[in-house]
C-alpha cells in the first residue's frame, strides 16, 4: 500500500518525546493535520499502545510540535503543540507542552531556521496555542544545539546540556485571566462528587488544584496507584469538567469533555517523606510541596511542565489550596521544590501582589533535550486521504 512521506525529527524534550515537523512540510489546510498526526502516532488504538505509529501509549509520548516562521515581530519561530489522544481519534491544540518546549529552540537551530553564532543561543519562541512568548537559552556545540552536559533532570536517565526556559507573562494563557473566577479558592459543586474546595489558576496552562485529603488520598501515591483507584480517578475527572465550565474554558460539560488537555487537574499535599517510581526516597525536608497531575486522563509519570508552571504560581498566591500546603519560603525569589513521582522539580515563579491583583512576571525551569531520529514519517495514504 502506498504511504505518504513527511520529513520529520523525533526528539526528547524534558520528560516527553514527540515528532518535530516543519510547518512547510505540512498541508496548508489545518484540517488535514489531524489525520496526519493520528496516523503518524498510531491513534486511535483501543489497546492503548499505539504500536502502529510513533506514539508510546502514554500522554507524554504522544505529542507533535510544528515549527514555522514567526508571525510576531518579537519571536524567532512559531511553535504549535498538538496532543494526540491515544484511544480516541482526537488531536487537542488547547494546551502548551512545557517539556517539548525545550526541544523547539534546539530544533530551530539545528534545522537552520534561525541563525546563531558563538557559544550560546537565545531563541524567542511564540507558542501559538497560548499566544505567549517562551525564551529558550542553551549552549551551542559547533554551531548546533549542544547535547552533552552535566544536568540531571528527574525521570530521565543520564545527563545532558541545560536548556533554560523562561515563560514571559504566562498569566491568562487559556482564559485571558490569572484567576478566572476572581478568587484564589472556590467551592465548586461537582456532579457526582458534591462540593469541593479548589483553586482554579491560569498561568502557562489553565489548571484546577484540590487538596489530596479532600479525595481521601495521602498525596504521595505513585501513578499506578492513582490509576487503579477508580473512585479517585472518576472524582478528578468530574472536578476537571466542572472547573472547565466554571473557569470559562468550556460552555458546558459536553464541551469540557471534548477539551481533553485543559484545564489540567491535580492534587497537592504538604511536604512529606515519599517513594519515587525508581524506588528511591524523597525527604520532606528537601521539598516545599507534593503534587500529582492528571494529563489527558492519565496520572503523569512526572509533572507536565506547563501545569508545573501554574502550580508554582498558585503556590505564591495566598489563599490558594496550593499555597496552604506549601512550605513558607525564606525569600520570595527562591525556587519552589515540588515532589513528584519521578523526583524533585525546581520551578521559578516571579509573582507579586498589587492591591487585590496578582501579577506574574515570568517563570522558568531547566530541561535537557536530544534529537533521537531524523528522516521521514511514513503514514498510510488511505489514512490521510
Amino acid at each position: 500500500m502506498k504511504q505518504v512521506r513527511i520529513p520529520a525529527v523525533f526528539m526528547r524534550g524534558g520528560t516527553s518525546k514527540g515528532l518535530m515537523i516543519r510547518r512547510q512540510d505540512l498541508p496548508r489546510e489545518r484540517a488535514a493535520w489531524d489525520r496526519i498526526f493520528l496516523a503518524g502516532l498510531g491513534s486511535p488504538d483501543p489497546y492503548g499502545r499505539q504500536l502502529d505509529g510513533m506514539g508510546g501509549g502514554i500522554s507524554s509520548l504522544s505529542k507533535v510540535c510544528v515549527i514555522g516562521p514567526p508571525t510576531r515581530a518579537d519571536a524567532d519561530v512559531d511553535y504549535t503543540f498538538a496532543q494526540v489522544l491515544i484511544k480516541e481519534a482526537l488531536v487537542d491544540y488547547n494546551a502548551l507542552c512545557g517539556n517539548m518546549s525545550s526541544a523547539v529552540g534546539p530544533f530551530a537551530v539545528d534545522e537552520a531556521m534561525v541563525h546563531v553564532a558563538g557559544e550560546r543561543a537565545t531563541i524567542r519562541i511564540h507558542n501559538t496555542n497560548t499566544r505567549k512568548i517562551i525564551l529558550a537559552h542553551f549552549p551551542l556545540d559547533g554551531g548546533l544545539a549542544a547535547v552533552d552536559g552535566d544536568l540531571v533532570i528527574p525521570g530521565v536517565a543520564g545527563t545532558g546540556a541545560p536548556v533554560r526556559l523562561e515563560f514571559v507573562d504566562p498569566a491568562g494563557a487559556t482564559t485571558g485571566t490569572l484567576l478566572p473566577t476572581g478568587s484564589a479558592a472556590d467551592v465548586v459543586d461537582v456532579p457526582g462528587v458534591g462540593p469541593v474546595r479548589v483553586s482554579m489558576v491560569d498561568a502557562s496552562n489553565a489548571c484546577v488544584f484540590v487538596r489530596a485529603a479532600e479525595l481521601g488520598l495521602a498525596g504521595d501515591e505513585l501513578p499506578a496507584e492513582i490509576e487503579n483507584n477508580t473512585r479517585a480517578m472518576q472524582a478528578l475527572a468530574a472536578i476537571r469538567l466542572a472547573a472547565s465550565v466554571t473557569m470559562g474554558v468550556a460552555r458546558n460539560l459536553e464541551e469540557a469533555a471534548r477539551k481533553t488537555s485543559v484545564p489540567f487537574v491535580g492534587f497537592v499535599s504538604e511536604p512529606k517523606d515519599a517513594r519515587m517510581s525508581s524506588g528511591d526516597e524523597i525527604r520532606a525536608g528537601d521539598v516545599d510541596l507534593t503534587a500529582r497531575i492528571i494529563s489527558n486522563g492519565q496520572p503523569h509519570r512526572a509533572l507536565p511542565l506547563g501545569a508545573s508552571m501554574c502550580l508554582a504560581v498558585a503556590a505564591r498566591i495566598s489563599g490558594s489550596v496550593v499555597h496552604e500546603v506549601t512550605r513558607v519560603p525564606g525569600r520570595t525569589d527562591e525556587d519552589i521544590r515540588v515532589a513528584m513521582p519521578s523526583g524533585i522539580l525546581r520551578v521559578t515563579a516571579e509573582v507579586r501582589q498589587e492591591g487585590d491583583r496578582w501579577i506574574v512576571e515570568r517563570g522558568g525551569f531547566y530541561r535537557t533535550q536530544r534529537r533521537l531520529f531524523e528522516g521521514h514519517l511514513l503514514v498510510r495514504a488511505a489514512a490521510v486521504a
